[in-house]
């Protein structure tokens, strides 16, 4: 009786350490996205009032954008750190990771993938979110098999149009089947791609050891160290006033994000050491994160 449930944990915790890395950075702040722009949905998405959601009914599908977001974020995990290239890396950035621990092979995650990602393209379609969900799985496949991952400039491309889909699906989750998104939502979704795109390099700083072992052509290796920190630095601060002006918001209703811009901006500029760029990479996802509540904190659209 006991030992199927040592093995059920056992593998429950496994999965989880796949994903363990990017849950509080990729899964929550993507899920929060969708939260606080369908509790702003009155000018994100069109449709007539009456199908406009409840508070009620948007906290009840939270575990429902959550699960989305899980289950595409673990396919692309698995198709992340099966490949050989990946194994070396992580064992010098990530050696906590189930592969090289030796809890699993790198052909039985390819099988585990084969039951995976059949699984997620059914909740990606029960969820309505199929459109999206077909896109993460395509350019998983580009990130990872194709090696558009370790190629400077595609690889920020990739995470940022990724970072799209995932931002809409939620959206899309959290206001229900019966919305759409409107011109100023999709306006919005592609203002984080934005955001992504020219500040996500802010991740590499911390993984440049392991990424010079794999050869991997990050901003940071191939434009240099200097050029990677100050350009984050840069546009943390652009994107951060885009957005202020785009929902023009209130200076005091906006000061948690600007806090959190100019904290990552001198961390980013003066701190250097991989301990170091680890945190500031965590407060970015803040930052960032935080960019998500302005539809909300804002009554002028």
């Amino acid at each position: 009786m006991l030992q199927p449930l040592r093995k059920t944990l056992s593998f429950a915790r496994m999965i989880w350490e796949f994903i363990e890395s990017d849950f509080v950075t990729f899964a929550v702040p993507n899920s929060a996205f969708g939260i606080f722009g369908a509790f702003a949905s009155t000018k994100l998405i069109c449709n007539d009032l009456s199908t406009i959601p409840s508070a009620l009914d948007i906290l009840k599908r939270l575990p429902l954008v959550l699960a989305f977001n899980v289950g595409n974020l673990l396919v692309f995990d698995l198709a992340n750190q099966r490949s050989p290239q990946s194994v070396v890396e992580d064992r010098i950035n990530k050696p906590w990771r189930p592969i090289p621990r030796g809890k699993i092979t790198c052909d039985q995650t390819r099988r585990l993938m084969l039951v995976v990602v059949p699984i997620t393209l059914a909740l990606n379609y029960y969820l309505g979110a199929w459109n999206q969900g077909i896109a993460i799985h395509i350019l998983t496949w580009l990130y990872n098999d194709l090696g558009g991952g370790d190629e400077v400039f595609v690889r920020e491309l990739i995470i940022a149009i990724a970072y799209g889909f995932f931002n809409s699906g939620s959206l899309t989750i959290a206001v229900g089947p019966e919305c759409s998104l409107s011109a100023l939502g999709i306006t919005w979704t592609i203002i984080v791609s934005g955001v992504i795109l020219t500040t996500m390099q802010v991740q590499d700083l911390k993984d440049q050891k392991g990424d010079k072992t794999r050869k991997r052509r990050t901003i940071a290796l191939f434009l240099g160290e200097k050029v990677s920190r100050t350009s984050i630095a840069f546009f943390v601060c652009f994107w951060s006033c885009v957005c202020e002006y785009f929902w023009n918001i209130e200076p005091l209703a906006y000061s948690v994000t600007a806090v959190a811009a100019a904290v990552v901006i001198l961390r980013v500029l003066f701190i250097r050491s991989p301990k170091g760029d680890a945190r500031t990479w965590r407060l970015w996802c803040l930052w960032h994160a935080s960019l998500y509540t302005l539809p909300v904190l804002t009554s002028n659209f």
